[in-house]
């Protein structure tokens, strides 16, 4: 059996919200929608019926985006009742994750179009309540938030491992001497380097606004921000000489993310030139307190496996979920030269909707390779519980 080529011919995301902001009246599955039928719009030559699969990535899956949020997705969008549709749940890499099962669909014959991508409304994310242990409990009941991190812990997992995502963004700066300093640095240069790029229209090509919403850009960039605002926020998560903030960590957000995906054939039935070409993949685990460290050897992997090295790179989207565990996997790549990592921003500035994240990355080294004309481009994540996902393109 051979294995097919796959192409990325476009990828399309909304701005990113903030949490309670611009987004948050819009239901998820909307959202996910939204993006599924512009990209459709946008390859007029195809026949949406000649979509095999649909596959989105979602984090939380509690709320609106329960019940197979990919389906759901098809079905508002308009596609024809034969698209069907499947989420995957890798936290934060979901998105990614959905992205990679579509390529590994197509490379295998399985299909020849497919509809890739991510979904996250942190804002709509419910309160869930357990169902009693037995009927008529006479004490109170608790309400647990689903919009981020451990929740429901079963008690057999050790404590060291289900410590909060702050705490473990901690423990990354512990262990590679981060300071607050180069963290703020850090989170500065994100929000100048995706500011930048909006005023000069890079992002122009992918962003989709939600209709009816006023937001034409991401929401939580701050263009005038600096290191004596950042530097007067209080650690969020050790009061005592912590070195996390809200500043130099991702916000919470909604928004999604797709790509159009195809072989040869389909590639034919659009009448498009590809942004690029998907060509290894890796995932890893690592302690799960460590999981800001994930994509370390995640991304090792995935260039070896491609016969590439850091050198041979053009771009790299490391997404930002704090600016100590993006520092700290820059600390374990000296090889890597750092200029290349987020040209247009990370995380910390456009904002980090889980299941939409790594659509929006995979995206966005899609749409930098095509400006380019050619090179090797790599997008990567870490995920909560400890684990790490890379994916490498080629034009």
């Amino acid at each position: 059996m051979s294995i097919r080529d796959v192409y990325i011919v476009d990828a399309v995301r909304t701005p990113i919200g903030k949490f309670g902001g611009a987004l948050a009246p819009v239901r998820p599955d909307d959202l996910a929608a939204h993006v599924v039928r512009a990209l459709v719009d946008r390859s007029p030559a195809l026949d949406p019926a000649r979509v095999d699969d649909v596959y989105f990535g979602d984090a939380n899956g509690a709320g609106e985006d329960n019940r197979d949020v990919a389906r759901m997705a098809v079905l508002l969008a308009g596609l024809p009742v034969s698209v069907p549709g499947v989420t995957v749940n890798r936290l934060c890499g979901s998105g990614l994750e959905a992205v990679i099962q579509a390529a590994r669909a197509i490379a295998l014959g399985d299909a020849s179009v497919a509809i890739a991508g991510g979904v996250e409304s942190m804002s709509r994310a419910p309160w869930v309540l357990q169902k009693p242990e037995r009927a008529f409990p006479a004490g109170h009941q608790q309400l647990h938030s689903t919009t981020l991190g451990w929740r429901m812990t079963n008690p057999r997992m050790p404590a060291e491992w289900t410590v909060s995502l702050g705490e473990g963004a901690e423990l990354v700066a512990d262990k590679h001497g981060i300071t607050r300093e180069q963290q703020d640095a850090f989170a500065l240069a994100s929000h100048r380097k995706a500011a930048e790029a909006w005023a000069k229209g890079l992002h122009d090509d992918e962003v989709v606004p939600y209709p009816g919403v006023d937001l034409a850009r991401d929401e939580c960039i701050r263009d005038t921000t600096s290191m004596e605002a950042l530097a007067k926020l209080k650690p969020s998560f050790r009061p005592e000489g912590g070195t996390v903030t809200a500043g130099n960590s991702s916000p919470l957000n909604d928004g999604a993310a797709a790509l159009l995906l195809v072989d040869e054939d389909g590639l034919q039935e659009t009448g498009r030139e590809p942004l690029a070409r998907i060509r290894t993949s890796a995932v890893t685990g690592i302690e799960p307190q460590l999981f800001g460290l994930g994509p370390v050897e995640a991304v090792r992997r995935a260039l070896g496996k491609a016969g590439r090295s850091f050198a041979d790179l053009t771009t790299f989207e490391l997404n930002e979920a704090f600016a100590a565990q993006s520092l700290g996997c820059l600390a374990e790549w000296p090889e890597l030269d750092p200029a290349i990592v987020n040209p247009r921003g990370g995380a910390v500035a456009i904002g980090h909707p889980l299941g939409a994240s790594g659509a929006r990355l995979a995206g966005s080294v899609a749409h930098q390779l095509a400006a380019a004309g050619s090179g090797t481009g790599l997008a990567a994540l870490c995920i909560g519980v400890g684990q790490g996902l890379a994916l490498v393109l080629e034009r």
